[in-house]
């Protein structure tokens, strides 16, 4: 009797201290609140930090979030966003549990990623949902070392490293010392490996119900896959463009017709400010500089403008190396289509294209604005490839006669070292756990390796291809795709655009159709420049939490690195900004193994 009585009282206790769970409301709003993660969280802040306005995220202020979230009586479920979050496994555990602690007191939890690699996966297991952007890949692999031991390459200059070692196991000093591993490291290293690969495979099945056979399918079929694939083996559970997550949520929570109202969670004032909202890309991500405001009638100038890489643009204002990031041109879009003052929007185009990902992201949007409103295209220098994908969007495509437009093709690959490796007596030493986890190894693909990254390469193409046949009805394909360049004076007579006319034209042909008198609207260019803070936290390597990263090799582009700047003496400052532009777009290949960019430099004379 004591005994259960003592129990009653401990359950009376641990009841007491549990937030009471938010009831269904009757004629309110749901309570969502949000989080998003960026980059990799520090374990503390940064002295940098303190001179922007946005404090760095850390994995203390993350966990902090969850747990009010958990706290608060008006919310009903938690939206992470991951914005190229870089997690490490112990980050993703610790998060996992807090997420766990959340969805214990009652509340969901979703995830939403415009892309999903292992550490993402790992992440979305801890949670009720895993939402992707309708196009963003899946890939799902095992884990991969390489260890490199230059014992040979040492005694091949004359180098004799002479170490000794305490400690069968330790083997640090192996890399110089050896060719390949000792049996005792190699034994050390593979059993490490092994109980890594057993927790990802256990989060994984458990926070995905999947069996052994289940998962083994899914890691050989979403090495790299579609959402449609990811979806059919079990590792997310819905597609969707960005801002229609408010009506997904709508229907998970049965909101009704009262929307739902969201609350930023990492606003660090004594209670954060909830605004109920229908476009979440009105909440998420804002940088410091406010948007334009239009105070009359409006024709916005969204400029893509440089290499297209995934997450925020770069501005080029310290080092001329300009990119155009989906994330900023998506919140770009989402305010042109939000606000009735603006009547039309032309997209402006400079671009040799880049990442497939965030071409197909902004085609979207710029699809959702030609719902509302008309979308012109006009073309400057090049729309190429990925700048291509995104002008076939419009409604109507100006050209000027020497605009270089198309290259409808994909390319993909990676650089194998395994030939430098040889002429410098470098040997290696793999370790793969998991179908296709040394897809991206130093070794070329293997014959059935190559044959998927194809597979993968003829999906995207096909997906392009059909976006240009729908933007762009009549085309004949035969005579314009598989990668052709075309001049401006020739894309008008193969229906790849509309009219001869620079930017000036396209607007003036706007106002008209509009109905705009001349003096009577304005011209607002978006997106938005980067304010004070966010300029000088790029030039310092991203100490703010809301400036851009630099993109995927920056070695070859950065104008302050020896080899950006012998490329650009050796082509000449002239033709410097074509060449790095080019450069950019094709060193995603770094992260992305299948990207839509124009294959060539072109300099001209």
């Amino acid at each position: 009797m004591v005994r259960t009585l003592t129990a009653l009282l401990a359950l009376a206790v641990f009841a007491s201290s549990v937030p009471a769970l938010p009831s269904a409301p009757p004629n309110g709003p749901t309570g969502i609140g949000l989080i998003e993660i960026e980059r990799a969280p520090r374990e503390r802040a940064s002295a940098a930090a303190a001179l922007f306005e946005h404090p760095e995220q850390t994995l203390r202020s993350l966990i902090d979030a969850v747990d009010r979230a958990g706290n608060d009586p008006d919310l009903h479920g938690l939206v992470v966003r991951l914005r190229g979050a870089s997690l490490s496994p112990t980050q993703i555990e610790e998060l996992g549990t807090a997420i766990e602690r959340l969805r214990a007191s009652g509340r969901k939890v979703h995830v939403f990623s415009e892309a999903y690699d292992r550490a993402e996966l790992m992440l979305g297991c801890y949670a009720d949902q895993i939402l992707i952007q309708s196009g963003g890949p899946v890939s799902l692999i095992g884990l991969y070392s390489e260890e490199i031991y230059l014992a040979d390459t040492l005694e091949w200059i004359g180098v004799k490293a002479d170490f000794i070692q305490v400690g069968d196991y330790k083997g640090a000093s192996e890399a110089l010392t050896r060719n390949a591993p000792s049996p005792q490291w190699d034994a050390n290293i593979n059993a490490l490996l092994d109980s890594l690969f057993a927790n990802l495979r256990t989060r994984i099945k458990t926070g995905r119900n999947l069996d052994d056979a289940q998962l083994d399918n899914a890691m050989r079929r979403a090495w790299i896959a579609n959402h449609t694939t990811a979806r059919e083996v079990g590792l997310i559970d819905a597609a969707m463009d960005l801002p229609e997550i408010s009506a997904h949520l709508e229907r998970f929570f049965n909101a009704g017709n009262h929307g739902l109202e969201w609350t930023n969670m990492l606003d660090e004032s004594q209670r954060p400010q909830r605004r109920r909202i229908g476009n979440p890309l009105t909440l998420l991500g804002r940088v410091a500089a406010p948007p334009p405001m239009p105070t009359r009638d409006t024709i916005a100038v969204l400029h893509i403008d440089g290499p297209i890489v995934d997450g925020e643009s770069r501005s080029g204002g310290f080092s001329g190396n300009e990119s155009v990031g989906s994330w900023t041109v998506r919140r770009s879009l989402g305010d042109i289509e939000d606000d009735d003052r603006i009547k039309g929007m032309i997209v402006r185009i400079n671009s040799p294209g880049g990442s497939a990902i965030a071409s197909e992201i902004i085609w979207q949007g710029v699809r959702r604005v030609a719902a509302k409103k008309p979308v012109w295209v006009s073309v400057g220098s090049m729309a190429a490839s990925g700048g291509y994908y995104i002008a076939v969007a419009g409604d109507r495509i100006y050209v000027n006669p020497s605009s270089i437009v198309g290259s409808i093709g994909v390319v993909g690959g990676k650089l194998s070292l395994a030939g430098l490796h040889t002429k410098l007596k470098l040997r290696t030493h793999g370790r793969a756990r998991g179908p296709m986890a040394d897809l991206m190894s130093s070794e070329p693909w293997t014959d059935e390796q190559r044959a998927l990254v194809r597979t993968r390469m003829t999906e995207v193409y096909d997906l392009f291809a059909a976006r240009v046949t729908t933007g762009r009805p009549g085309i004949d394909l035969a005579r314009t795709a598989e990668g052709r360049l075309f001049t401006g004076s020739q894309a008008v007579d193969l229906k790849m655009a509309d009219r001869l006319g620079g930017l000036q034209e396209a607007v003036n042909d706007m106002a008209k159709e509009l109905k705009l008198e001349p003096g009577r609207f304005d011209l607002l260019d978006y997106p938005e420049p980067l304010g004070v803070g966010e300029l000088f936290a790029e030039l310092l390597g991203g100490a703010s939490a809301s400036s851009p990263d630099a993109p995927a090799g920056a070695a070859l582009t950065d104008p302050l690195s020896p080899l950006s700047a012998a490329i650009r003496e050796a082509v000449g400052p002239d033709h410097w900004p074509a060449v790095r532009d080019h450069l950019t777009a094709l060193t995603q290949l770094r992260h992305e193994p299948v990207i839509l960019a124009s294959p060539r430099i072109i300099i001209l004379k």
